[in-house]
């Protein structure tokens, strides 16, 4: 750039350059200063509706600086009497309609309100309050979020992010004036209508409106009991996020210290979902192969994100013959503990818990299906996310940064790259390429680094490989707005890919509604993935039928991959849930 087209603006006297940035907002912070925000939301779009950003430009008056784009010369001021002002009386208006039951509030300590008006130094409410029979019931009904309408400050961040990312118009505005509200379709309970449970609305919620349906307690209570077996395996996606929780940079690998501090807490074993991982690309990579053979069911879909295989459920029924029969990982690894674990440790089946730490709130909802229970009883008793976990070990009183870092529990915890790279989208397909090819070809893959398959940033991208001389195209997708597309492509005969790799969070687990707030900042969810590709890179074995403990599974207990074992413990059904109605397809 010459000095001629060079882009400068000032704020606050502070000359700052600017190029591509779409707002004032992204210039002042790319500045490395701040202005208060409850509705903007990076990757979603520029809505302008709390009135907390606004600055003062010379000769243009006071401004939202999230809509209005960058423009050279301009002088900005954050703080004068006017703006300052302006944020105040905001807040107290949000205030007097607000329930500010604080203490008890799941976004206690996390609530972007509560710590401004901590900022601003709001003690007194000028305005009335909203008298209380005007509060509106609290909505439980969803296994994995929690709806507390008198909390929201209709920001429209939840709007957005599910119509945006999902392409789903589950949340939307009601009414008009001091009535308005956000709502699920005719007002429905959130456990009633088409909700995917995938929980970025409680991610980008800035209060306690939404939030995640809690088994903190339960949990504790399994602990505490003298007569449970209490077991716990955890997601890929929760390792390289928790420690944001204490203070650790995103992407911190933090797998050692979570096992040593969930012994802490009392779990009697620690196991990893990274395992079965790896179990679930040796049954994939066979289906896959099968499929690819026979010409049939192409292509094929991956079925590890619950939020993907519920909209196909509800949305497409039509399409769920090209579902992977496979398990997620979660659910592959719960009833290999429930029949094993009980006869390595010499205790009843009944007195067995299996818990799941995930990155993932649609987990809460994947546990309780009737497909995954055996005999009435859930193979996964229960799921706690990334954030339900950092409560539990700041609750208990641990040191987490100084803990000292502790291995898995074997067999089941042993796991390869493959394993890991799950966590970011991209990694399953790439996991599933680099078995499928050995499996197909006899021959070693000697470079396992598929980068075309990575980032999370673009939320499709479709990548040619060569199996041998047979063409195999995979398209990955981000979110089920771009899942939606690929699915248009297949029912017009315009797809040409074999297999399509489906999660339903924007960049894959990494950025699940489970995990710690990475809503503000699109680099996070950049960083935890290149923490998985680094533990990837790291690890002697990076392909996951070179996992010793697979072998020996299958080998002393399944036999081999798709046998009927297999399929019993490790594969499930699918329902048509359109309209309403559930039969088995």
């Amino acid at each position: 750039m010459t000095d001629t087209d060079k882009k400068t603006l000032f704020i606050d006297g502070k000359e700052v350059e600017f190029t591509t940035e779409p707002n004032l907002l992204e210039v002042i912070r790319k500045a490395g200063m701040n202005v208060p925000t409850f509705c903007y939301r990076p990757d979603l779009t520029q809505f302008g509706a709390c009135r907390m950003c606004v600055v003062e430009v010379e000769g243009r008056g006071i401004q939202s600086s999230c809509t209005m784009p960058p423009e050279n010369g301009l002088k900005i001021h954050l703080n004068t009497e006017k703006t300052r002002r302006i944020r105040k009386t905001v807040l107290e208006l949000l205030l007097a309609n607000h329930d500010k039951e604080c203490l008890t509030c799941e976004k206690s300590g996390s609530c972007e309100l509560q710590q401004y008006a901590e900022e601003y130094g709001i003690r007194k409410i000028r305005y009335a309050e909203k008298p209380l029979d005007e509060y509106l019931p609290i909505d439980d009904s969803s296994p994995s979020l929690v709806r507390d309408p008198n909390k929201c400050i209709l920001c429209g961040a939840c709007v957005r992010a599910c119509a945006e990312f999902q392409g789903h118009a589950v949340l939307g505005f009601a009414n008009r004036g001091s009535k308005t509200v956000v709502q699920p379709m005719n007002g429905r309970p959130l456990g009633q209508v088409d909700c995917v449970n995938c929980g970025q609305c409680a991610a980008v919620c800035p209060t306690g409106a939404l939030t995640i349906k809690t088994d903190v307690e339960r949990v504790w209570g399994e602990i505490t009991n003298k007569d449970k077996t209490v077991v716990v395996q955890m997601a890929p996606a929760t390792r390289v996020a928790l420690g944001e929780m204490f203070g650790l940079k995103p992407g911190a690998n933090t797998i050692g210290l979570m096992n040593a501090a969930l012994r802490k807490i009392g779990f009697d074993k620690v196991y990893d979902t990274n395992f079965s991982a790896d179990l679930t690309i040796m049954e994939e990579a066979t289906e896959f192969l099968e499929r690819l053979k026979s010409g049939q069911n192409l292509p094929l879909f991956t079925s590890c994100c619950p939020a993907w295989v519920k909209y196909l459920e509800d949305q497409h029924p039509d399409m769920l013959k090209h579902l992977s029969s496979c398990k997620s990982p979660m659910s592959m690894l719960s009833p290999v503990l429930v029949d094993l674990v009980p006869k390595q440790l010499g205790i009843e089946r009944e007195n067995l818990v299996v818990v799941a730490i995930m990155p993932c709130t649609a987990k809460k909802y994947e546990c309780k299906r009737p497909e995954l229970a055996r005999n009435g009883h859930p193979d996964t008793d229960y799921v706690l996310t990334t954030q339900e976990l950092g409560r539990m070990i700041k609750e208990a009183g641990i040191n987490f940064n100084s803990l000292e870092p502790e291995d898995h529990d074997s067999p089941f915890g042993e796991y390869t790259g493959a394993g890991t790279i799950f966590g970011a989208s991209g990694g399953v397909a790439e996991a599933a390429v680099r078995t499928a090819y050995e499996f197909a070809t006899g021959e070693q893959l000697k470079d396992v680094d598929i980068k075309e398959m990575r980032g999370t940033s673009n939320r499709s991208k479709t990548v040619e490989l060569d199996l041998k001389g047979t063409k195999l195209v995979v398209r990955v997708v981000s979110t089920l707005k771009e899942a939606e597309k690929a699915i248009r492509e297949i029912k017009e005969g315009k797809a040409d890919f074999q297999m399509l790799e489906v999660m339903a969070c924007p960049g894959g687990c990494v950025n699940g509604g489970g995990q710690p707030r990475s809503c503000d900042d699109s680099r996070i969810k950049a960083e935890r993935a290149e923490g998985l590709y680094k533990e990837d890179s790291e690890l002697p074995q990076r392909k996951s039928h070179m996992n010793p403990s697979i072998q020996k599974l299958y080998q002393e207990y399944l036999e081999h991959p798709g046998s009927h074992k297999a399929h019993e413990l490790l594969h499930t059904t699918y329902a048509n849930k359109f309209a309403g109605s559930y039969k088995d397809i």
